[in-house]
């Protein structure tokens, strides 16, 4: 692209929305599901590891009897309840983004992200209306663009 004098070359943010179709909540949901999923399995990692922690605890307990194994099993213990409610926070939340997407009427418009857009503006543009720019997506498909390119 070759630019003249009289013309800048600028980037912006296009907003990108959804058309939400049965196919498009499908994929949102499966989506959802498999980030719970993920969370459920390092939950379970998590008391796994937890589990062979404190094994390896009460070894070396009986090994080394002057050892304080229950200052760093305590530590432990509050370690994992701080993982574990990380985790729980983040299956929360996206146990609420799963509701509200099985609520969403068809039809509608909903912000799924934004991209970067560069664009060339020159003396006498409207930058405002040069700057809102949305495209939206019906299924994976452009279905509109609007506002000035």
């Amino acid at each position: 692209m070759e630019l003249s004098n009289s013309q800048l070359l600028l980037k912006r943010n296009v907003i990108v929305k959804s058309v939400v179709t049965p196919r498009w909540k499908e994929e949102v949901q499966q989506q959802l599901q498999g980030q719970i999923n993920q969370i459920d399995s390092q939950m379970q990692q998590l008391e796994m590891q937890a589990q062979r922690m404190v094994g390896e605890l009460q070894k070396q307990a009986l090994q080394q009897p002057g050892v304080n194994v229950k200052e760093q099993m305590d530590t432990l213990q509050s370690q994992l309840n701080q993982k574990q409610r990380q985790l729980l926070d983040q299956k929360n939340q996206i146990l609420q983004q799963l509701q509200q997407v099985q609520t969403l009427e068809l039809e509608t418009e909903v912000n799924t992200g934004q991209i970067d857009s560069f664009f060339t503006v020159e003396r006498g543009d409207n930058l405002v209306q040069k700057m809102q720019v949305e495209i939206l997506l019906r299924d994976g498909f452009i279905d509109e663009i609007r506002g000035d390119l």
